[in-house]
């Protein structure tokens, strides 16, 4: 349906204007008059010549989605309807995208469309796991609790991801600068240095020669270099994508001896929550376990919570397969025996989270302090051997001269 933008004044004349979409004038005005309010200009709003190019357009962030999820939850909880509550949440929403497709979920659920079903059409935005905890929300008639469970699981999914590029930004960081000094060093300042010692003439020092040598291999290949780091790159990303090539890269990176243990922490982590999560909510178990595998963010992990799904079609309990597999820590699997002994597993499975949150931040913390001297040895390490290298025969000229 087209925008209109309207203007006009209410019977104490104060002046008003806005905009409404509806299916022509008419209906515009047949709304401002209920609302008491004579209109005095009404026209089609301008369509805006890049609304079609996606990649110009604002992007729907997490935290979109969360502040979005949160006021929904409040709204249906202080009584308001589903459709009137996506009708106002759309109208204050300034991300031009976001209020296109809660405008879209409005109209198929005035449609006769269920929530789930309207979000399912956005999966992009809206998961399995949204998608899933919205209709046992729905069936169960607890709808607003439900968003409220996901607001929160989502606002501690974000902090932990954020925790994760926090630990690896830092030395991501320093890395780039490490070899952007180098590469200007080796690229600009060594060559001046090489000039002025050829025309001094005598033998060099073995460690000037190497770094010479070394600066000229990197002068004359650099673009090589270049393309084959991008290749490199690509090539992994491209073995990455497939499955095996996953799950081979998976497990090393689990193995591993620096990134391995919190890997396997934060997919602990996530799997536990978001398991929690959709057993709380009302989700059957099978379908909990098919969205929380796809959360974990590790194939290995999630290859072993399918085979746990299908131990659990066949009458086994979840702690059985998880102790076999070796994957899962066995305080983990302990603490999921208890809970499913005692019936209450999403409780304890939400304890697990918790818990391996922290487990995380501590991880995180240790990482960072043992990465950050190791970044300035190297930096410094590396600049310095260079750069003594390079003083070299400036002193043997010294020695020279005043000898």
């Amino acid at each position: 349906m087209p925008v209109y933008v309207w203007e006009g004044t209410t019977f104490t004349g104060e002046k008003h204007k806005g905009e409404l979409e509806a299916k022509d004038e008419q209906t515009v005005r047949l709304i401002l008059r209920r609302k008491r309010i004579s209109p005095k200009k009404i026209k089609v709003k301008p369509k805006d010549i890049l609304e079609n190019i996606s990649f110009l357009q604002p992007k729907v962030t997490d935290k979109d989605i969360v502040v979005f999820t949160r006021q929904l939850s409040t709204m249906i909880n202080a009584g308001l309807p589903l459709v009137q509550a996506l009708d106002a949440l759309a109208g204050q929403q300034e991300n031009k995208t976001f209020k296109k497709i809660l405008k879209e979920i409005k109209g198929d659920v005035e449609g006769g469309s269920g929530f789930a079903e309207a979000l399912k059409k956005h999966r992009k935005y809206f998961d399995g796991l949204y998608c899933n905890m919205v209709g046992a929300g729905e069936v169960g008639g607890i709808l607003d609790e439900v968003l409220a469970r996901l607001s929160n699981y989502m606002e501690k999914a974000q902090r932990l991801k954020r925790k994760v590029k926090g630990a690896l930004t830092y030395p991501a960081i320093v890395m780039a600068i490490s070899i952007l000094v180098l590469a200007v060093i080796l690229l600009f300042v060594i060559p001046v240095f090489e000039k002025m010692f050829t025309d001094f003439g005598g033998v060099l020092p073995v460690p000037t020669q190497m770094v010479i040598t070394f600066s000229n291999f990197v002068k004359s290949y650099f673009l090589f270099i270049l393309a084959t780091i991008g290749v490199l790159v690509f090539a992994i990303k491209r073995i990455y994508a497939t499955e095996k090539g996953n799950r081979v890269l998976d497990k090393m990176l689990l193995k591993s001896p620096v990134f391995g243990p919190l890997i396997r922490k934060v997919a602990v982590a996530k799997f536990t929550r978001t398991l929690g999560t959709l057993i709380t909510s009302g989700v059957p178990i099978i379908e909990a376990l098919t969205i929380g595998a796809k959360t974990a963010g590790n194939k290995v992990v999630e290859e072993t919570i399918f085979e746990v799904r299908s131990s659990i079609s066949e009458g086994r309990t979840i702690a059985q397969p998880l102790q076999e597999s070796g994957v899962f820590p066995g305080m983990v699997v302990q603490m999921i025996s208890v809970g499913e002994t005692t019936g209450a597993l999403d409780t304890m499975l939400n304890k697990i989270a918790d818990f391996y949150d922290e487990e995380v931040d501590a991880a995180v913390d240790a990482l960072t302090s043992m990465i950050e001297p190791f970044m300035i040895v190297f930096l410094g390490g590396t600049i310095g051997s260079i750069i003594v290298a390079m003083y070299l025969p400036i002193f043997k000229m010294a020695e020279v001269v005043s000898g």
